[in-house]
């Protein structure tokens, strides 16, 4: 979809939106949630966008307008998927990752880009548990009284909304450090990728996730890089080596660790070589990975000792 377009499509859904705030009650709320289920079903019109900059630029109009659609409409579904999966991805792509490029240069810069990951993490969090207490009422409440004993209520069909939930809040303590509340939440957050893991072993998103993830469990164990290489195996294999993140996570997650460079720079260099046409629905996801692992190949020398 052109750019030109894409505005088009934008001021549609936002003249809809103002037409049904003028509706009456039944027809704003059947119209409402019509809207929601197609803003929720996007479908690749981002994931497939060749832009990343142009798609950073038009995200946060995006989730806004998800935002009020959930203010009118609360308790849908969709909606509520798509805010958390939405500030999620916004938040690593496009802030956490300008914090992290900041850090060598602008300390105090870097600082306030990783508060606000946190806040749009903690955002998503909560748009997720609110999804969840709407499929399991209290589900919240039971969750930080008993995290694994609640997080077995979930099914196969909420296992989208576990990951992207799961995702937020571990994202956000990762860029919380010195919040010790927020550390506190580890076990209740693990408990739900573990689950998501229990219920869809087969999920290439949840293999990625937990290639990072294992080495910072909390009571971490000697076997957490085996783990996380198990984790990318499994990736690799399920995406058929056409998706660049688990290269580019186990590059982070271990071999900088282990201060292995020559093997981080050829998982970086099997990210790069990644033809991101390949599969168009996760082209977008390739290029902003890309990215990331040109800047870590420009930080090398910083990030190994030899």
């Amino acid at each position: 979809m052109g750019c030109h377009h894409r505005r088009q499509l934008f001021r549609n859904v936002l003249i809809s939106g103002v037409l049904i705030a003028t509706s009456g009650c039944s027809v704003k709320t059947f119209a409402i949630n019509r809207l929601g289920d197609s803003l929720a079903s996007s479908g690749t019109t981002y994931t497939a966008d060749d832009d990343p900059d142009l798609v950073g630029q038009a995200l946060p109009f995006s989730l806004k307008l998800v935002e009020s659609l959930l203010a009118e409409s609360p308790k849908h579904a969709g909606l509520l998927f798509a805010a958390t999966s939405g500030f999620t991805s916004y938040a690593y792509a496009y802030v956490q990752q300008d914090a992290d490029r900041f850090e060598a240069e602008d300390i105090e810069r870097a600082g306030a880009l990783r508060r606000r990951a946190a806040r749009l993490y903690l955002r998503a969090r909560d748009y997720g548990l609110r999804g969840l207490d709407g499929r399991y009422p209290d589900f919240r409440n039971a969750l930080k009284q008993d995290p694994k004993a609640a997080v077995r209520l979930a099914k196969r069909d909420d296992v989208r909304l576990l990951y992207w939930t799961a995702a937020a809040w571990i994202s956000a303590i990762s860029v919380s450090r010195d919040n010790p509340d927020l550390l506190a939440d580890q076990p209740v957050a693990e408990a739900l990728i573990d689950r998501a893991f229990q219920l869809d072993p087969d999920s290439g998103a949840i293999h990625g996730f937990l290639i990072s993830y294992e080495p910072a469990r909390q009571g971490r164990t000697a076997t957490a890089t085996a783990r996380s290489r198990e984790h990318f195996d499994r990736q690799v294999a399920l995406t058929h080596g056409q998706l660049a993140a688990p290269f580019v996570s186990l590059a982070e997650a271990v071999t900088i660790q282990v201060q292995d460079r020559h093997e981080f720079e050829r998982l970086l260099a099997c990210a790069l070589a990644v033809n991101s046409d390949e599969r168009p629905e996760w082209r977008l996801q390739n290029l902003i990975v890309q990215r990331r692992a040109r800047w870590l190949l420009s930080r090398a020398d910083d990030l190994f000792s030899n």
